[in-house]
């Protein structure tokens, strides 16, 4: 359970703010409106990045601030500042109550979220743990164990970041609710070049805890060597075909075409507004049998997880497409109230002065029953993408382009010679209903997700099991 005391410290006393006076100012600001909050927010940041050797970027960040959020209807008003005292609050008070002006209530306050004592993560905060000295030299010790590996090295990037932020969300009935969140990551990015050829490669893992898992020896030995097989393996890879054919996708960081091409898709926002591809479809069969998704911010420790959403409810596991038939939505407060649905603790926002918005959190494919050899072995042409780089989707049409940054061809059933330039082009919902084998394999990406909606950034995780779709359209070199 979040330690409140912590947080009334942080909010109130260090402030000298009077935690009666806030609270009778919210309730008065959202009288007469249909839901909102105040949301206060104290955090903590750090970037490292060591490159070629120097040490290129060291950053520290403090940052303190509210957001006052009045919704009537459809409409909110949002008022923030970066000053924590109840002069700044009062005075965003005025623009709280103008989404009043023209407007009748649409029914009564909407009611809070029900509590939780759940409690997914420590409450450690990460910058304290490990002197600045150590990180450093944890970031030098992973330059030169990569090349010592091997003489084609040409450039090593290692970086290390970690957060501590710290959260309350008071309502109009003095009801809050609070959650402190720790969060890290390392990566490890690597260059090779061979004849004038050069590939790289990179890795990298990370969630809500302390550093001392990512920085142990063994853990950051894993994450150089994988950065190191990619790139190494690319320097072998030959122009990719094109052309439409079967695709097996890998398990695991893959899963971030699931997310891209129909998480967002799945967002209460979209829906209700009628612009997503999956608009009007809620009970359809939207996927191929055997196809079932999740969102689930429940997780211990995952990077998407949260214990409570940033209007204070509590995060939950959703089923969103079960064995093929759409069950359900990604949803904040405000869609879930207006489409007559409930609250799935996902509304989530970058930062105090942002408004939440649905989000995803952890969004995967769950296991099926076939196995990973025997899907490959089914394909006579085709491609093996076992890991994922960037990629665009259209949320209305549904429509993606995915680059494949580890790619294999498979003929005659055996994945044999790496492929470069490869790129999964399709239609999201089309997409789920070519899907022919799920495997049995599912996991979730090691937590160096990170995703971007409407100008904010949260963090997010993503997964699935190795997937044998039909009829992709691949994107390399076209064949003759």
């Amino acid at each position: 359970m979040t330690d409140v005391h912590q947080l009334d410290e942080l909010f109130f006393v260090r402030t000298h703010m009077d935690k009666h006076r806030v609270q009778r100012m919210v309730a008065e600001t959202l009288a007469g409106m249909d839901d909102g909050e105040l949301f206060l927010e104290y955090c903590q940041s750090e970037s490292l990045l060591l490159d070629d050797g120097k040490l290129k970027n060291a950053s520290f960040n403090t940052s303190q601030g509210f957001g006052l959020r009045s919704v009537l209807g459809e409409a909110a008003a949002y008022a923030h500042a970066s000053e924590l005292s109840e002069a700044a609050l009062l005075r965003a008070t005025d623009t709280a109550r103008a989404v009043r002006y023209g407007q009748d209530s649409v029914q009564a306050l909407t009611p809070p979220p029900f509590g939780t004592n759940t409690q997914l993560y420590g409450d450690v905060n990460p910058l304290r743990e490990v002197a600045f000295a150590h990180k450093i030299e944890l970031l030098q010790k992973i330059d030169a164990y990569v090349r010592s590996k091997d003489a084609r090295v040409k450039q090593v990037s290692a970086s290390l970041s970690g957060q501590w932020q710290a959260v309350q969300i008071m309502k109009a009935d003095g009801s809050s609710a609070g959650d402190i969140r720790p969060l890290v990551r390392l990566n490890v990015s690597v260059l090779v070049e061979h004849n004038g050829r050069m590939e790289n490669g990179s890795a990298g893992a990370g969630g809500r805890m302390g550093y001392a898992q990512y920085i142990s020896e063994a853990h950051w030995h894993k994450l150089a060597d994988e950065a190191l097989r990619q790139a190494l393996v690319n320097l072998e890879a030959v122009p990719a075909p094109a052309g439409e054919m079967q695709v097996v996708l890998g398990s695991g960081w893959c899963g971030v075409l699931l997310h891209e091409a129909i998480g967002h898709g799945l967002e209460g926002d979209f829906n209700r507004k009628g612009t997503s591809a999956f608009s009007g479809l809620m009970g359809k069969q939207v996927a191929s049998k055997g196809v079932t998704v999740v969102d689930d911010g429940t997780l211990p420790d995952r990077r998407g997880s949260i214990s409570i959403d940033d209007e204070g409810t509590p995060s939950s596991r959703t089923v969103l497409i079960e064995d093929g038939i759409l069950t359900g939505y990604i949803q904040d407060r405000l869609n879930a109230r207006l489409m007559n649905m409930r609250a799935t603790g996902n509304g989530r926002r970058e930062s105090f002065a942002s408004q939440p918005m649905p989000r995803m959190t952890n969004t995967y494919m769950l296991s099926g029953k076939d196995k990973r050899e025997d899907m490959i072995a089914s394909v006579k042409n085709g491609i093996y993408a076992a890991h994922l780089g960037g990629g665009q989707v259209d949320i209305t049409s549904g429509k993606f382009v995915f680059s494949a940054s580890e790619a294999y061809l498979i003929e005659n059933g055996k994945i044999t010679q790496p492929v470069k330039g490869a790129t999964l082009i399709g239609n999201g919902p089309d997409c789920l209903t070519k899907v022919r084998g799920v495997g049995d394999d599912s996991c979730l990406d090691d937590g160096v997700g990170t995703c971007g909606k409407a100008g904010q950034s949260v963090p997010v995780g993503v997964g699935q099991p190795t997937l044998l779709i039909d009829g992709l359209t691949v994107g390399g070199t076209a064949v003759g």
